[in-house]
């Protein structure tokens, strides 16, 4: 008898690269498997190729498809939990696959639609998957969540992913989440696990990731004669020709040229030797970034995709579950070295002084615990010659609103909002004197029993508390100070 045998293995983001891979072993190992995505095509063909495994090994399991669902929808995540349900088929394994890049640039220029969306796929869609789940497991099922230490800090190792500041947010939740569900779900015997695999050989990786880390790499700088902007725009046009043949490569560059020159001016040839050398430019940065990031594992491999459904299929193993049940491994293959900084003096601390200037405080309080930090670090800054600007939450309890603006020049406004943020600073600045910092309070975690029992919108709220709105007024106070 296959080792899965009349196992039932949920996987999202299951129609290309990983997520097909772990399906595929799975199936090899007797299980049916319910395989998703937003695109049917792909789960079509996965279909094929997975019941052509199921006829080899002759294991009678099945294959069922759930296409158009994006996991950071909660109405197709519910849906499809329900459909489940309604059939009767109980799920022994569901792996938290689906996932996307996300931006690929400096944090100031995150497009701020394209942040939350990343966050949404990434932590909101692993949370709600989990959850909805829970409807169809039974005891002795798995949750196995794949995700990334790039969030996490270790000793004499730089870990955040340089350029994609909401894929590193989200992996950085994932990994708590992980361990948060393996205690919430003891007294139903569901096991969560976590799984960092690492670099793995895809095309995500070589014609999305790298080329895009390298193309913001010049767009900071500019290249040759064109500005920031200009690299950043043509980049969109030209990036998805790697790898393609010389004649698509050249149609593409004098297309992009043609449309640079409508904006630019200038001869569209030679605007075309430009992008070409552009291009060549960051195909070289792409392999050089690839090339130092394989120096920094052991063996200098990046793992395969099979290799990392091999894991995943090891986790799901009964036995090997039960010992690793809260854990997140591995803990990535990369080592990501930082020298060591010594100073020479011990630094000397300053009182300082906010002469003519404002400290704004963006306030998203919980309870009175958190009104009282506003009022003692709103203090301390008028006590030292500064003005206090209070931009509350319009989420604040109004008792700590009241609570607030009784003491301190403040107003209540919509901090999700980033127009909303910069209008608010700019007349901070203008009325009450040059912005000396900009201090956001996210308010203390709300009072709950577990995550696994909120609903959706708690949830959302959670999200936004703690990741959302932070980046929000962070991206507008960079943008506000440059």
């Amino acid at each position: 008898m296959l080792k899965f045998q009349e196992k039932v293995v949920l996987i999202t983001g299951s129609g290309i690269g990983i997520g097909q891979a772990i399906a595929k072993k799975f199936v090899e190992n007797g299980a049916s498997v319910i395989i998703l995505g937003r695109r049917r095509e792909p789960l079509e063909e996965t279909e094929k190729i997975l019941q052509e495994i199921i006829s080899k090994v002759q294991s009678n399991a099945f294959v069922k498809i759930f296409s158009g669902v994006d996991v950071s929808d909660e109405k197709g995540i519910s849906d499809m939990f329900d459909s489940l349900a309604s059939s009767k088929i109980n799920v022994d394994v569901v792996v938290n696959n689906a996932g996307v890049s996300g931006p690929v640039t400096c944090f100031a220029n995150d497009d701020l639609d394209e942040f939350k969306s990343t966050v949404g796929i990434h932590l909101t869609g692993t949370f709600w998957t989990s959850v909805q789940a829970l409807k169809v497991m039974k005891k002795g099922a798995k949750i196995i969540t794949i995700s990334t230490f790039f969030a996490e800090e270790r000793p004499l190792e730089q870990r955040p992913y340089r350029f994609r500041d909401p894929y590193t947010a989200s992996q950085g939740a994932k990994n708590r989440l992980a361990e948060a569900m393996s205690w919430e779900l003891v007294d139903k015997g569901i096991i969560s696990i976590a799984t960092n695999p690492g670099p793995v050989h895809s095309d995500r990786i070589y014609k999305t990731v790298y080329p895009k880390a390298a193309s913001e790499f010049l767009r900071v700088s500019g290249f040759e004669d064109l500005s920031p902007i200009e690299v950043e725009s043509v980049s969109k046009e030209i990036v998805p020709l790697l790898g393609e043949e010389e004649s698509v490569i050249s149609h593409g560059i004098t297309k992009a040229a043609e449309n640079l020159a409508k904006t630019k001016g200038g001869d569209p040839k030679k605007l075309s030797v430009t992008l070409t050398n552009l291009l060549t430019k960051i195909k070289n940065v792409a392999e050089k970034i690839q090339l130092n990031t394989s120096k920094m594992i052991a063996d200098g491999q990046f793992l395969s995709q099979p290799q990392v459904a091999e894991t995943v299929l090891c986790l799901a193993d009964d036995e090997m579950a039960k010992i690793l049940n809260g854990k997140v491994i591995p803990g990535d293959r990369v080592f990501y070295p930082v020298r060591a900084h010594i100073a020479g003096a011990t630094p000397s601390v300053t009182q300082p002084r906010f002469n003519g200037k404002s400290v704004v405080f963006t306030i998203d309080a919980t309870d009175k615990t958190d009104a009282d930090r506003v009022e003692y670090l709103a203090e301390h800054v008028e006590k030292n010659g500064g003005k206090a600007v209070c931009i509350i939450s319009e989420n604040t309890p109004k008792d700590l609103q009241d609570f607030i603006s009784g003491k301190f020049h403040s107003h209540v406004s919509n901090l999700k909002n980033p127009n909303e943020v910069q209008r608010w600073l700019e007349t901070a600045s203008k009325n009450m004197g040059e912005i000396a910092a900009v201090v956001h309070i996210t308010g203390r975690i709300p009072e709950f029993s577990k995550l696994i029992e909120l609903s959706r919108s708690q949830w959302d709220d959670l999200v936004d508390k703690f990741i959302n709105t932070p980046a929000t007024v962070i991206q507008r106070a960079l943008e506000h100070y440059v």
